[in-house]
């Protein structure tokens, strides 16, 4: 079964909602999630904050983490995933920020440096990938595909 079908099921059996905030991967997680039959009774909602500005305005990603941090960086991962929380009343939530390319990294940030936040009930884990510089879409699928690998886990080990 494919991830994305074994995740839905695994929320309907545990009656779990979940929601996505994605950055880099513009809204492919989501679509992933929402292809899937059925999926409209466990997902919420689904956002591209794309700009730092709409992760301020619609995530409340305080400006002073992107100021001193940046938004591709564990804080403001971290501040996604929380936030989406409580605006989304999910149990079950997910946060992507990074570096898709071809341009835009640095040497502390290189391009396909990527977070990826999920959140299950109270337990928040940050996961800090580095895709290399493979190509914009080999790093958007390569952040879906292990976005969707840690959900399952982290559902799987919620009681």
């Amino acid at each position: 079964m494919a991830l994305n079908k074994n995740i839905v099921s695994l929320l309907l059996r545990k009656k779990q909602k979940i929601a996505i905030a994605e950055s880099c991967t513009g809204g492919m997680l989501s679509s992933a999630m929402t292809s899937v039959s059925g999926s409209s009774k466990v997902f919420t909602i689904g956002l591209v904050t794309y700009s730092n500005q709409s992760k301020t305005s619609i995530l409340k990603v305080p400006e002073k983490i992107i100021k001193k941090f940046g938004a591709v960086s564990v804080q403001c991962c971290l501040a996604m995933v929380n936030n989406l929380s409580k605006i989304s009343k999910s149990k079950v939530c997910v946060s992507i920020t990074g570096i898709a390319g071809p341009k835009g990294g640095s040497k502390q940030k290189p391009v396909g440096l990527v977070y990826i936040g999920i959140r299950v009930g109270k337990k928040v884990v940050v996961n800090k990938c580095n895709f290399k510089n493979k190509g914009r879409i080999f790093i958007q699928k390569q952040t879906v595909k292990k976005s969707l690998n840690l959900l399952a886990q982290l559902i799987k080990q919620d009681s």
